[in-house]
């Protein structure tokens, strides 16, 4: 007997799978990713220098380069050793720790107000605007030196013109920053004038001044006292306690600890000797104790070049000198683009021996021994901000290549792109950031991920409230009310042993879903190829979870829950990939909660069947209420409901009845299930309001109606419901016979009256009736 031929047949796969590309910043385009041994990943990333609190900045980098490696280990398979350093010495941190100290020290030294501190206060005052002010205001605009103090109001004014700060922050990026720091010591300077000729010289109000003043305040007494702190530990001290608070910050944001953590003070004597290699291979020159790097040799050379990453940047001095820092003397070097390796420390900054002397590393050199002791003359992926290409990165490759005589020391460079707020780029340097504790007192860790997951990791990110209330909001609740939903169908299906009453529910609908599963998982690999495209990624799963839903939907009693299973745990299972939640594999949605004082609860497995309980509790109840029918069963009816929208609403369960009579029992977020039932119950209020103004006008519009009807129609025609003289004479039933002038009414007169009597006859009969109705 031959075998029947299936009617249907899945589409074809493709036989090759997607190759994974990325885009390189060294080659500016996408690229096939290739290990240089197999599976085994070799990857650097470029970790904080620590003298500060983590920002929104931070977040977007190190959080988009925990979305790539998890993609890289979780999704592709890849076996990636992760490097991450802590730059915990540098010129930024040596400032912090010593002005901190430094004012710290003046201000415990300070036992009350006097003139004599506000002068200090006033001259630095000035010094500061000197300096640093004037850098972002017009020519003829600039404070001449002595007259800050009298100018400072009118200028003050001048800040509230938005087109006029504009015009400063094109000159000097800083100017708000400086600006702010400037008003606010003089708004404590003018108040402390004023205190003292009152006579009130206490020491907090002294330590207020200080306060106020302190940024202004720590460069003056740093160039006095700088180059008497020798404390090293005051350097080791800030530097510590930042970095526990970053890592702090990025075990909040669910980003992995990287496999191997270095930090520059440990890589000190290895700095040493790569830089002795650097100037033994002809590559670097030594002058009074500092080493600097040879661009122009290293560039003329037959197997290198310098500046890959950004060649139009080679002669940006800008990008050069910050990439020096702010402590570096760099008058003897040999071209303007030649970076120091190691530098010669002066009084007040941190030292190691060498053989130049004295000195601490430059800051390029760090990355390239710290990542050379660890994977020796070649990486696979170097990562990092894209502010960090040129010089810092370029200065790492020419570095290194000069050291290991190596025409590539990166294969593949990963830069994320830059984080705007509301279209501002935010930097810590400018004091205009976001600290990570203050993003997510706002948004949860979950919400940050998704807002960076829904752009391509090297693109620009906007972050805007918009964003956040719309797309990335609307797309977690997209999965969380699906996953709630696929949930409470496989919990109603365990309750009810349905899936053992015999019947095949796998067919033309459960085939088409299965199809559009697989086809999903086409795509997003294809997406993930795609230079890690988490955006269309992301689409992939909102449209599969739509068409799933859809097919909940339409099936009804007839659904067949393990096509629905298969799409929520490969749903549930790409997010966590993600980094968005934690949970096994395949499970369905983001996953478990995490208390930190409980440890892992699963909250479904321990309240669901309680709940299963009540809600079969509540399904006998709302049967009984509407199969009886009388007075008592509507009180039933009613106490089973606020069952529902009242009293299980905060505990975070949703009960959506059902056609067959029993409800399907989901575990929600209790904040979601209140705004839920908020919204809704607003909503009803509003239509029941337009109702009721509705039914108010109807009814004052019969009102009307009806009052036209209370004059009978023998008297409409005589006054005074007309003028006098109108008519000569009626008929019994007050129907005109003769006009006022004694005529008799035309046939057409006479047929209007006729007409106009018999209207308001009804109209009367009407006003009757209402009013018998009324007073019965």
């Amino acid at each position: 007997m031959a075998v029947q031929q299936p009617q249907w047949s899945l589409p074809a796969r493709k036989c090759e799978e997607p190759i994974l590309k990325v885009y390189n910043s060294l080659t500016r385009t996408k690229t096939e990713f290739v290990a240089t041994n197999g599976r085994h990943v070799k990857w650097y990333n470029c970790g904080p220098t620590v003298y500060d609190a983590s920002h929104m900045g931070h977040a977007r980098n190190y959080v988009t380069q925990d979305i790539l490696r998890r993609i890289m280990t979780d999704y592709f398979g890849y076996e990636v050793h992760f490097v991450m350093n802590i730059t915990d010495i540098d010129d930024k941190i040596i400032l912090r720790a010593r002005q901190s100290h430094i004012v710290d020290q003046f201000r415990s030294s300070t036992t009350e107000l006097s003139s004599k501190l506000a002068e200090q206060i006033w001259a630095a005052w000035s010094d500061y605007v000197d300096s640093k002010v004037n850098k972002g205001l017009p020519e003829d605009e600039k404070l001449a030196k002595g007259a800050e103090r009298a100018a400072w109001p009118a200028l003050a004014a001048r800040s509230q013109d938005k087109v006029w700060k504009q015009d400063c922050l094109k000159r000097d990026e800083k100017f708000e920053m400086h600006f702010t720091a400037a008003s606010r010591a003089y708004t404590a300077l003018e108040a402390t004038e004023t205190s003292l000729k009152a006579g009130e010289r206490s020491q907090e109000l002294a330590w207020q001044l200080i306060d106020e003043s302190k940024d202004i305040l720590a460069i003056s007494l740093d160039k006095e006292y700088g180059s008497t702190v020798t404390d090293h530990s005051i350097f080791r001290s800030l530097s510590s306690y930042w970095e526990a608070q970053f890592f702090k910050d990025m075990r909040h944001l669910r980003v992995r600890d990287p496999d191997t953590l270095t930090r520059v003070t440990e890589f000190v004597p290895e700095i040493v000797s790569f830089v002795e290699g650097i100037v033994k291979n002809g590559y670097g020159y030594a002058v009074d104790g500092s080493v600097y790097f040879d661009t122009r040799t290293f560039d003329k050379s037959e197997d290198h070049s310098y500046a890959k990453l950004e060649p139009w940047s080679k002669g940006n001095l800008e990008l050069l000198e910050e990439g020096e820092g702010a402590l570096s003397t760099t008058t003897d070097r040999r071209s303007n683009a030649d970076f120091a390796l190691w530098k010669a420390s002066k009084p007040g900054e941190p030292s190691w021996p060498s053989p130049w002397g004295a000195g601490r590393p430059g800051w390029h050199i760090e990355c390239s021994v710290m990542a050379s002791a660890i994977f020796g003359d070649n990486i696979d992926i170097h990562s990092g901000g894209i502010d960090l290409a040129f010089p810092h990165h370029d200065n790492e490759m020419a570095q290194s290549e000069a050291y290991h005589n190596c025409p590539s020391w990166v294969n593949y460079f990963l830069h994320t792109g830059h984080l705007h707020i509301e279209g501002f780029k935010m930097s810590k340097s400018l004091k205009n950031f976001i600290t990570i504790d203050e993003i997510l007192q706002k948004y949860t860790a979950r919400q940050l991920r998704l807002a960076f997951l829904t752009q391509l990791w090297n693109a620009k990110v906007d972050f805007s409230e918009a964003l956040m209330t719309g797309e990335v909001r609307s797309l977690e609740t997209a999965f969380s009310n699906f996953f709630a939903t696929a949930k409470a169908l496989v919990g109603q299906d365990e309750a009810d042993g349905s899936s053992l009453d015999g019947k095949n529910r796998f067919r033309d609908a459960e085939r088409d879903l299965t199809n559009t599963l697989r086809q999903s998982q086409d795509a997003f690999r294809a997406a993930l190829c795609d230079s890690f495209n988490t955006p269309d990624a992301l689409n992939v799963l909102r449209e599969l979870i739509s068409r799933t839903n859809a097919y909940i939907n339409s099936r009804g009693k007839d659904l067949d829950i393990d096509v629905v299973v298969r799409v929520g745990r490969w749903v549930g299972g790409m997010l966590r990939m993600f980094g968005l939640g934690e949970g096994e594999t395949n499970e369905i949605g983001w996953g478990q909660d995490r208390d930190a004082a409980e440890g892992s609860i699963n909250r479904e497995e321990v309240l669901m069947p309680y709940l299963r309980t009540l809600s079969s509790f509540r399904d006998g109840v709302r049967r009984l209420a509407i199969s009886k029918g009388d007075a008592a069963m509507k009180d039933i009816l009613a106490l089973s409901d606020k069952l529902r929208d009242a009293d299980l609403v905060p505990l975070g369960v949703a009960l959506d009845d059902q056609e067959n009579g029993k409800a399907l029992v989901k575990l929600v977020s209790p904040a979601e299930l209140v705004k839920a039932r908020d919204e809704k119950r607003a909503q009803a209020e509003a239509k029941a309001a337009r109702q009721a103004a509705a039914a108010e006008a109807e009814r004052q519009k019969r009102l009307q109606k009806l009052e036209k009807g209370r004059v009978p129609p023998q008297e409409i025609f005589k006054p005074p419901n007309v003028p006098e003289g109108t008519y000569g004479s009626w008929d019994e039933d007050g129907i005109p016979l003769m006009d006022g002038q004694g005529e008799k009414l035309s046939k057409n007169q006479t047929k209007k009256v006729q007409k106009e009597w018999q209207q308001q006859k009804k109209l009367h009969d009407d006003f009757l009736a209402w009013k018998k109705t009324e007073h019965s």
